[in-house]
């Protein structure tokens, strides 16, 4: 522990806040900064559902003078708005579903945060996540691990962090389940102790996120639904509004039951299917990002999550060109879609991970 300035990301939540004090009982100098995202005059939301809010600033500062600790705030709200909502909106049109969190934490939370840290002279920065970070000496690297918290881990929306973030982030919450984070919150008297978690989706109200697309693109044009052999059944809404994998509000009816398998974009039709015609046996990952290694240079037995939070399939990645990758599964998986992630473990270690293409 060379250098003990930590400059904490503090989000406004109970996790951040006691990262804080697990901090400063381990002997390090703290300070608190705030990523100022957006208000929530901008998009509708309510208060006790939002992070890096206004709100959720004020949270962090009264958190901060609780602790004795300096607390900055950073505007960020342009790179937001370019790297995460755009994307999120831009994704969605374009047949995708996006995971905005995965893209906040690259480019803002451990890009432009550390970067802003570093200048204002603190080595390292601290986040309230749930995940381990452990350095190899054989390999020479760091690896990030799972929570030992799994209902919490949040390994699968970091996997695109790189050596140099890894080195110099710090996650002090990583070890611990929530009840003892709420205890120690509480007996310090910090003003978040019993504050929700926030919702995965932060910038969009009440969770409609077609609205909240529409309201940025203008309404979407209604067109076909149809079986996999063209059959027509109906006409969707939008096509943002439709999943795969989704079975309830097609607003269809049919012998069996449906699920959407396939957007085509091109010709604006949703393609439904049985069960079965759900399930795949491979996907391939684009700009993918390893951390155990530094690239996949051969086949690879691991497990792989396609979704936050699901249980992982045993599969095997292949290298291919252009920094993409071949996951082939033992048994198909079902509803994999484009525009989420692929991540890759060995164990309870996150080997690396792409978006499914």
């Amino acid at each position: 522990m060379d250098n003990k300035k930590v400059l904490v990301a503090m989000s406004g939540g109970v996790d951040s806040s006691v990262a804080v004090k697990l901090l400063q009982s381990q002997g390090y100098e703290c300070a608190g900064a705030t990523m100022r995202l957006y208000s929530n005059e901008d998009i509708g939301q309510e208060k006790s559902k939002t992070c890096c809010s206004l709100d959720d600033t004020t949270d962090a500062k009264l958190a901060a003078m609780k602790l004795g600790i300096e607390h900055f705030v950073f505007n960020m709200s342009d790179d937001f708005k370019c790297f995460v909502i755009d994307h999120f909106v831009r994704s969605y049109i374009e047949g995708r579903t996006p995971n905005p969190c995965i893209e906040c934490n690259k480019h803002l939370k451990f890009g432009r945060f550390l970067k802003r840290a570093q200048l204002l002279g603190y080595d390292n920065i601290a986040t309230g996540h749930y995940v381990l970070r452990e350095f190899d000496e054989q390999s020479g690297r760091w690896l990030l691990k799972r929570s030992p918290d799994l209902s919490k881990d949040q390994s699968y929306v970091l996997y695109n962090m790189t050596q140099f973030e890894l080195e110099h982030t710090l996650f002090p919450c990583g070890g611990l389940e929530k009840t003892n984070i709420r205890d120690i919150a509480q007996q310090n008297g910090l003003v978040n102790a019993d504050k929700p978690d926030s919702q995965d989706i932060c910038f969009i109200p009440d969770g409609d996120y077609a609205a909240f697309i529409e309201r940025a693109e203008g309404e979407q044009p209604k067109g076909d639904i149809l079986l996999k052999d063209g059959t027509k059944l109906g006409e969707h809404k939008g096509l943002i509004r439709y999943t795969i994998g989704q079975r309830k509000g097609l607003g269809v009816s049919y012998s069996e039951p449906l699920f959407v398998a396939a957007k085509d974009i091109e010709h604006n039709t949703l393609i439904l299917g049985t069960n079965d015609d759900i399930f795949s046996t491979s996907l391939i990952a684009k700009n993918c990002n390893f951390i155990k290694f530094d690239k996949l240079t051969q086949p690879c037995r691991c497990k792989v999550q396609t979704r936050y939070h699901q249980t992982p399939s045993d599969c095997i990645i292949t290298p291919l060109d252009d920094n993409r990758v071949l996951c082939e599964f033992d048994k198909p998986h079902r509803a994999v879609s484009r525009g989420q992630a692929a991540v890759f473990y060995d164990g309870d270690y996150v080997l690396g991970g792409g978006e499914i293409e």
